[in-house]
């Protein structure tokens, strides 16, 4: 029997959404990679937040939405299922959603130049920018050279890095009833695992030349759990990041600059504090909001 994509959602994703009771920030064009819905690694609390506190005309969900390596529902939240509501809300009320999917949720892929629910599904899209700039707009898991020489040994260290998340939340319960801190091991073991793979690894300067081979002057794009914002390779180079390791995202201004928001550093008690500038991985980026000005 043929499935429908939304047949993979998981019941009462398409709830209500709780209406925000904050003004939200706009931005003509906001783009998120790597969310993996239905994992415990999810940041779904600064994810959730971070929605009520954002709105665009376009979406663009760029790969790794709904992790589909982990069974479905097992770890579903609330708080991921208010995330979905969202989401599907601001297609209903308009909102262009665009989805690429990735290797978490290629089981979408079957369904490329078909729309769900109001979203359209493709393999990969330009972006002309508002200054005339185009963009290629692709998740980037075809630059992995890990996950395509090693791809059981990347689905294992997915179910090992939910295991031990599990391992750490049960031993975080009891630190809790004992009045002590919670652990972060989970969280600086996954990362240090990470950065000792791509610690030499040229996924960058990979994923700048799929721009060159498409003509574009630019990529956006994710996988990697490593957010970036540079033309250090000829292109520009933008990486959403992800809301697992980090809480990032990008945006795209009314004058067609791209802006890399970080809503971990930023923090969610005061969504409209200006914040300034910083700098990830000794690259300089655009963080926060001071550097919001259309050019």
């Amino acid at each position: 029997m043929r499935m429908h994509p939304a047949d993979f959602l998981p019941a009462g994703a398409l709830v209500t959404p709780t209406p925000n009771l904050h003004p939200a920030r706009h931005f003509p064009v906001l783009f998120l990679s790597d969310l993996h819905l239905g994992s415990r690694a999810c940041r779904d609390d600064l994810l959730l937040s971070f929605l009520q506190a954002h709105t665009a005309d376009v979406i663009y969900l760029v790969g790794d939405i709904i992790d589909t390596w982990l069974p479905l529902g097992a770890h579903w939240s609330a708080a991921q299922q208010q995330i979905l509501a969202i989401l599907f809300d601001r297609a209903k009320r308009g909102a262009r959603l665009v989805f690429t999917p990735g290797n978490h949720d290629a089981f979408f892929r079957r369904f490329i130049g078909h729309s769900m629910l109001g979203i359209e599904i493709h393999d990969r899209v330009v972006h002309k920018a508002a200054d005339g700039r185009r963009y290629l707009v692709v998740h980037g898991d075809e630059t992995d050279l890990f996950d395509a020489r090693f791809p059981k040994l990347s689905r294992l260290s997915t179910r090992l890095d939910n295991a031990l998340r599990g391992l750490i939340g049960w031993i975080n319960t009891g630190r809790q009833r004992r009045g002590l801190p919670k652990s972060n091991l989970a969280e600086r073991v996954v990362k240090h695992f990470n950065d000792m793979i791509r610690a030499c690894d040229a996924f960058e300067e990979r994923l700048s030349n799929v721009a060159r081979k498409h003509q574009a002057d630019g990529i956006i794009c994710g996988h990697f759990h490593k957010p970036a914002l540079h033309a250090d390779h000829g292109v520009e180079y933008a990486n959403c990041g992800d809301w697992v390791e980090n809480a990032t995202a990008l945006v795209e201004t009314a004058g067609g600059r791209l802006l890399l928001i970080d809503w971990a550093a930023h923090g969610t008690e005061n969504a409209t504090a200006p914040r300034l500038s910083m700098e990830l991985a000794g690259q300089p980026v655009h963080m926060g909001y001071a550097q919001t000005a259309a050019r």
